[in-house]
């Protein structure tokens, strides 16, 4: 059996042995997936892990329909004809892939052809954060919980289903349920044994307030492995659905019950690994950690696209959903945006706000971001807040072209993420909007078809 902690010297002899016969390369696209191509897996060693591997630009510029619309001037799609870029491997994210024998999976970087990294790549975009705050002698860890739920129905069942009458894994909601769970035990033993298998670290399961709604956590890490494990996650674990005859969704509001959440818990440790956001504030906080907090609060309604990179996301961001709507923090507060959570060396920051369709790698070069602007800035952090904040409070922008607006003119956005990824997540998110603006829903029909 493979180990989790895969070389390339281990892939080299286990390809010899006859064990391994396929790598699949992938890269984190701006819709938040995993896309990429199954090789040979002699090839791979014999010319992909030194030269890279060919694939279109356009990667990095399409919606879950494959239809291109982000844009930016450093892929120019149009003016360039769709030409290639370099996936190269990173071979520190190889892992096996226990549901998928003879194969492993590798993440790939995005280069331009002369060897310049792609920026509007999300792995990019998060290791460009995680480089600037080694200028300021800091080392980010983030340890992401992500929220799904869970259908009796495969994939194909639901999409002929409409995505309607779907039946939930649980009876009723299960939010710590010990009983109750034997609809998608099957699937979700699955999910625990073979991400632990593949190289996660477990922590914690349990099920979750909505009806077949459940949570894997694993172990937190530096920042770029947290995202690459998560990224890897989900894409796993909707295989292992399919495998197992059932379907799985991460999208944060999938009907009226609670919403999937991506919260991320963020720390900071000095280079030498000691921890540095604890100290003698009231809370048990450092000034460094204060800092950090407000340059959250003063950039979160203009990186809130990071977060909420849908028009569903914002279903889930309402009042009376258990998800925040205003810019406020608090200790050990989860009706606040942004949680200050645990002590001493645990001290982290709990960011509340991205649903589970958020972008791993975008969501947490968000975060790394506004701590940047709160340590350079030295930013004045507002008083925190018991319970629900005030309705004076800031709103988090109410709509996904809102979120746009508010990216497109951020100072912080364009100077710490570049042109090109800022114009490159607005223009998707106009399109979703105008996606969204010609399609009549079920609701409509319901509240107008009879009764206006």
């Amino acid at each position: 059996m493979l180990s989790p902690g895969l070389t390339v010297e281990g892939l080299r002899a286990a390809v010899e042995s006859g064990e391994v016969d396929e790598v699949v390369l992938a890269l984190p696209d701006l819709a938040g997936r995993l896309q990429g191509t199954r090789l040979a897996a002699r090839h791979f060693l014999d010319e992909v892990v030194h030269r890279g591997f060919g694939a279109c630009t356009y990667l990095l510029t399409t919606d879950v329909d494959m239809a291109v619309t982000a844009r930016s001037a450093e892929l120019d799609p149009e003016g360039t004809g769709f030409g290639d870029m370099v996936l190269a491997p990173d071979l520190a994210t190889l892992r096996p892939l226990p549901w998928d024998p003879g194969t492993v999976l590798v993440l790939a970087d995005a280069l331009h052809p002369d060897g310049t990294p792609v920026t509007v790549a999300p792995r990019q975009a998060l290791r460009a954060q995680v480089e600037a705050l080694a200028g300021h002698g800091l080392v980010p860890f983030a340890g992401v919980e992500l929220e799904f739920r869970v259908f009796a129905q495969s994939y194909a069942q639901a999409a002929a289903a409409g995505w309607r009458d779907l039946t939930p894994g649980t009876r009723g909601g299960v939010d710590y349920a010990l009983v109750g769970l034997e609809g998608m035990a099957a699937l979700t033993r699955r999910l625990r044994r073979e991400m632990s298998a593949a190289g996660l670290r477990l922590e914690s399961a349990r099920g979750e307030c909505a009806p077949g709604q459940y949570e894997i956590v694993f172990r937190y890490d530096e920042a770029l492995a947290a995202a690459d494990a998560a990224a890897f996650y989900r894409t796993g674990a909707k295989q292992i659905a399919a495998a197992e005859g059932m379907a799985l969704t991460f999208m944060p509001k999938f009907d009226r019950h609670e919403g999937n959440s991506c919260h991320l818990h963020v720390s900071l440790r000095g280079a030498d690994g000691a921890a540095v956001l604890a100290g003698d504030g009231r809370y048990g906080e450092s000034e460094l950690m204060r800092r950090v907090l407000a340059g959250q609060l003063a950039s979160l309604r203009e990186l809130t696209l990071l977060f909420a990179p849908t028009v569903n996301a914002y279903k889930r961001l309402r009042p009376g959903a258990f998800a925040p709507t205003q810019v406020a923090w608090g200790p050990d507060n989860r009706l606040a945006a942004l949680r200050l959570v645990g002590s001493g060396a645990s001290l982290r920051l709990e960011h509340r706000v991205p649903g589970g369709d958020a972008d791993p790698h975008l969501a947490l070069a968000g975060v790394l971001l506004a701590a940047r602007h709160g340590i350079e800035s030295d930013l004045p952090l507002p008083e925190p807040v018991r319970g629900a904040p005030e309705a004076q409070a800031a709103r988090l922008p109410a709509s996904l072209g809102e979120a746009a607006d508010l990216l497109e003119g951020s100072e912080v956005a364009r100077k710490g993420l570049g042109d090109a990824l800022v114009d490159a997540l607005v223009s998707a998110a106009r399109a979703e909007v105008e996606a969204h603006a010609g399609e009549v829903t079920d609701v409509e029909r319901a509240r107008g078809f009879e009764r206006r």
